[in-house]
């Protein structure tokens, strides 16, 4: 029996959402941007399925924009943005952006980019459990700052980021530089002061969460439908009405010129049977599906750290259980190398992570870890378990059989380690 525990890499396709794709491969296979009926078929079943993730995420269909992932939207939404305002007469060294330490890859890296161009970057730091102070984030906002780019949650440690805090922290500020802008006489005002663009990676957070983007006040929010039992290679950038933004690719003109390329019919449609499986909630609250979701799914998360707790000496959870995903289990096994133990569990058919899956091919300590003031020598010794709506506790107890021998294998080739 193989046991997978790495959902926070991806999840395994649902047969409801296969079965909503499988016409769009062969039968309904026009390219929706063609004017004839096979087109317009295959086109119906995107509208269709922009209008589901629209009322996911409680926004207008036509702010939605299809992409290959998350990791595009997110290039999207920060380049698009900085793109479009310089197109608007802003220079690069006048401009002002805030990120967190512990984002992924597809935010830090453009961030980089544009630091190297001039644009002066903010990384904010976390506290101990992973996630920003809010009264520290208000802080670092300044005159200039135009954009602000806080992920929903930790891929590795789960940490829930205060998105609805953040949010109406910068509509404040912003409503403020609007008014103060009024208030100065017209001789004396120069430019309308421009508005502060909230974007949020909330590719770990759609499963778990309401992602209501009116009611946490988001400009610009990421997803990618692998990471809620629908297929790889599609996405969604959600774009807040009038937001500036510049399209990357061009030469097809299609999502209203902000995302070139033929549409993916077929994984849309998985993406929006995927999100509609979800359900929806009211304002801040979980739809039934998600509530029901996460309490079997922190009953088997909460079993395996109990028993791990129990069963493994040296052990340090990583997650906070009162701030994170039901599915995050981050432990430091002392005296071990994760990649040792995850390997060895990879021999026993069970997968787990070492960190976020973009990652996985690098021998760093993760930089999340570090972020939240882990050491070193101990940011190598973690493991994640992230578990999904099909987990079980039988999974747990044959798991723990085995990795304990495991541990306890590895400490002793280990000369340093001592119990």
């Amino acid at each position: 029996m193989k046991i997978y525990f790495d959902h926070s890499a991806t999840t395994p396709v649902d047969k409801q959402v296969l079965k909503a794709m499988s016409p769009y491969f062969s039968d309904i296979f026009g390219n929706a941007s063609s004017i004839h009926g096979f087109g317009q078929e295959a086109l119906a079943g995107a509208d269709k399925a922009r209008a589901q993730v629209a009322d996911f995420l409680h926004c207008d269909s036509d702010e939605i924009i299809f992409t290959s992932g998350a990791t595009e939207s997110d290039n999207l939404a920060i380049k698009g943005v900085m793109n479009a305002l310089l197109k608007q007469g802003k220079k690069y060294k006048d401009m002002h952006v805030i990120t967190s330490l512990v984002e992924h890859d597809a935010v830090l890296e453009p961030f980089m980019e544009l630091e190297k161009q001039g644009v002066e970057v903010t990384y904010l730091p976390v506290k101990k459990n992973g996630a920003i102070d809010i009264e520290e984030f208000k802080k670092t906002i300044k005159a200039n700052t135009v954009l602000v780019s806080i992920m929903w949650v930790n891929s590795e440690v789960g940490a829930i980021m205060p998105i609805r805090a953040i949010g109406k922290a910068i509509k404040k500020i912003n409503n403020k530089r609007l008014n103060d802008w009024k208030k100065t006489r017209p001789k004396e005002r120069g430019e309308k002061p421009s508005a502060i663009i909230f974007h949020t990676d909330a590719t770990q957070a759609i499963n778990f969460i309401n992602c209501d983007v009116k009611w946490n006040y988001i400009d610009l929010l990421s997803m990618s439908a692998h990471k809620i039992y629908g297929p790889k290679g599609v996405g969604v950038l959600y774009r807040k009405q009038n937001i500036p933004l510049l399209a990357l690719q061009t030469g097809g003109h299609h999502e209203n010129n902000f995302r070139s390329g033929t549409l993916n019919v077929s994984g849309i449609v998985g993406l929006g049977a995927a999100i509609s499986l979800l359900g929806k909630g009211k304002k801040g609250e979980e739809s039934r599906e998600q509530e029901k979701n996460n309490k079997k799914v922190a009953i088997v998360r909460d079993y395996l750290i109990s028993e791990i707790q129990k069963n493994i000496s040296d052990v340090i959870l990583n997650t906070d259980r009162e701030n994170s995903t039901p599915a995050h289990a981050h432990f430091s096994f002392l005296g071990v190398e994760g990649e040792s133990v995850l390997m060895s569990l990879d021999l026993e058919g069970i997968a787990v992570s070492t960190g976020s899956a973009c990652a996985s091919g690098s021998l760093k300590a993760s930089h999340v870890l570090i972020a939240m003031g882990i050491k070193v020598e101990i940011a190598h010794t973690s493991i994640r378990f992230t578990l999904g709506k099909s987990s079980t506790k039988e999974e747990i107890d044959k798991t723990i059989k085995i990795l304990a021998p495991i541990i306890k294998r590895l400490r002793k080739m280990n000369p340093i380690y001592k119990k």
